[in-house]
């Protein structure tokens, strides 16, 4: 009687251990484990909440605008050279905005007047750091680096510094602003071709 009985409560725990592996929730359990998924448990939600976190970091990054408008202030004092587009040889206004957004993979033409014909129009009371201002008939090109002000590589005899858009000749000479979401090479290429002159 004794030993029927240890048999029974022995089947009977392995009958529960069996329907744990093999049931409903054991089914789960025993699957395999997805390379690089958390070792807890999938709760209902889990995946919006993970969407959402990575959508919060991704809007934490600054654009590529702003990331760009903190690199030029690194080359402030560079000195103007035309058709210049390194820190070695220096900057005209075109191969300033060229150079920070190269370093960014944005690719550019070295003309300001091609560079007025990307990206989107953007109101002089939108601006944000990064936006590529024009002066001058087009025919210079700077970055707003925000708090009313821009950087740029102005002319001959000066070196990259920051301007004010309210200083008298460049408010009288303002022509507009693009913002620069995305501008490949091919954008560039086909600008030059149709013989845009760098500034």
């Amino acid at each position: 009687m004794t030993s029927r009985l240890r048999l029974l409560l022995v089947a009977l725990v392995l009958g529960m251990a069996w329907s744990l592996l093999l049931g409903p929730g054991g089914a789960r359990a025993a699957a395999p484990h997805p390379v690089g998924a958390p070792w807890f448990p999938e709760r209902p939600g889990d995946a919006r909440r993970l969407a959402a976190h990575r959508a919060a970091a991704q809007a934490r990054r600054p654009a590529v605008g702003e990331r760009a408008a903190r690199y030029a202030r690194r080359l402030l004092g560079v000195p103007y050279r035309y058709g210049g587009d390194s820190p070695r040889s220096g900057f005209d206004c075109s191969g300033l905005v060229r150079f920070v957004f190269g370093h960014f993979g944005v690719s550019l033409p070295h003309s300001s007047y091609a560079d007025f014909g990307l990206g989107t129009r953007v109101a002089r009371g939108s601006l944000r750091p990064g936006d590529l201002v024009f002066f001058d008939g087009v025919g210079h090109v700077g970055m707003y680096v925000g708090a009313g002000r821009f950087i740029h590589a102005p002319h001959a005899g000066t070196t990259v510094r920051i301007t004010s858009l309210d200083d008298p000749w460049y408010r009288s000479r303002y022509d507009g602003a693009r913002r620069l979401v995305r501008a490949t090479a091919s954008h560039a290429r086909a600008a030059v071709a149709r013989g845009h002159r760098h500034t």
